[in-house]
């Protein structure tokens, strides 16, 4: 009877055994990736810079643009001086801008005199713990990348789930109490800016898949009339994201053309008016044809189009991660720029006199 009990315990722990190993030992790559890094992090024997790194993603810097977030209108103003201009989002918030240099461009959203998400680019600007320029490699030890992100705001939960694209090119990450948005250069590698939102700002752009229990908070309605303004600031703030990215690539700069810039809002709007997506128009008309309507004199001429990106920053750093986009934003004899925004559609036309 008792070698039967016995043999009876041995099995139920056997089988105990499996089953937990089954359980807990399977992970996908994304948590297998976290949970290394975990045992990194804690483990005794961690060196000083190991543990720098993982102390870095737990709070927000002191200095540089994610130190900003949460910080007053007044505070910006006493930092920086008053923006070269406001221009409204369609996200609640203002953006305040600030064009320091050719290497430094600064956005600041602000929303009731508080700082709710910024974006940078620039090699000149500080996004300290991350460099503009740096490694993914190198990124990616300061703020393990996931698959997706939860948050609980205002008594809601949220999972948003980023796609393989989003995990290459523009995944988020937490630093502190603060959502980080890594814009990637997939092509160089690298860093290509980053943008900082607080909880509530992240959840209004949705700017990944989102499953949610209770209320999907959302922004405001917008007036007819407030689109005008959001439309006319994203075209000036693509036009200077993308003069940033040609300095970076020791490439000219291009000068806004307003005849351009007409031709391109005209596409924008035909492709939202008349639900279609195409460098080509339903009647047949193509860049050659709506640059002749307007007699724009060029040598030579190239469009980017962009549909359904949250906003302008978006867009032109998906343009970057597009072979043929990337290759007419980074072309050298382009000396002129139109950039045309209505709604969620953008159309880039570079000319070159």
């Amino acid at each position: 009877m008792r070698v039967f009990i016995r043999t009876v315990i041995i099995f139920l722990i056997i089988i105990i055994s499996y089953t937990l190993f089954m359980y807990f030992g399977q992970y996908t790559p994304n948590e297998k990736h976290e949970e290394e890094d975990i045992q990194i992090s804690n483990e005794a024997l961690t060196t000083e810079k190991e543990s720098k790194i993982a102390d870095e993603s737990d709070k927000l810097p002191e200095a540089g643009i994610l130190s900003l977030m949460d910080k007053s209108s007044e505070e910006i103003t006493a930092l920086f001086g008053e923006p070269d201009r406001i221009d409204p989002s369609a996200y609640d918030y203002d953006w305040w801008i600030y064009q320091q240099a050719d290497n430094q461009y600064i956005q600041i959203g602000i929303l009731n005199h508080k700082v709710v998400t910024v974006y940078g680019i620039g090699n000149g600007v500080n996004v300290s713990p991350f460099k503009i320029g740096q490694p993914i490699q190198e990124v990616f030890k300061i703020a393990p990348v996931s698959s997706n992100l939860s948050l609980n705001f205002d008594g809601n939960s949220y999972r948003f789930e980023f796609s393989e694209e989003d995990m290459n090119t523009r995944p988020t990450v937490k630093v502190g109490d603060v959502f980080v948005q890594l814009y990637i250069d997939k092509f160089d590698g690298v860093l290509s800016s980053i943008r900082a939102l607080d909880s509530e700002t992240f959840i209004k752009q949705r700017s990944y898949e989102v499953t949610y229990r209770g209320e999907l908070i959302k922004a405001k309605k917008i007036t007819n009339e407030k689109w005008d303004g959001i439309e006319d600031g994203v075209e000036k703030q693509i036009l200077s994201i993308t003069n940033i990215i040609r300095t970076r690539h020791n490439i000219n700069s291009v000068t806004w053309d307003e005849e351009t810039s007409q031709v391109a809002f005209l596409h924008s709007e035909d492709m939202r008016l008349n639900n279609y997506f195409s460098h080509e128009s339903p009647n047949g008309e193509t860049l050659v044809d709506r640059l002749a309507k307007f007699d724009v004199k060029y040598k030579m001429a190239g469009e980017n189009i962009a549909a359904q990106y949250v906003d302008g920053i978006a867009a032109t750093e998906g343009w970057l991660n597009s072979k043929g986009h990337r290759e007419t934003l980074l072309n050298g004899e382009f000396t002129h720029l139109g950039v045309g925004v209505d709604g969620l559609y953008y159309t880039q036309n570079f000319i070159s006199n």
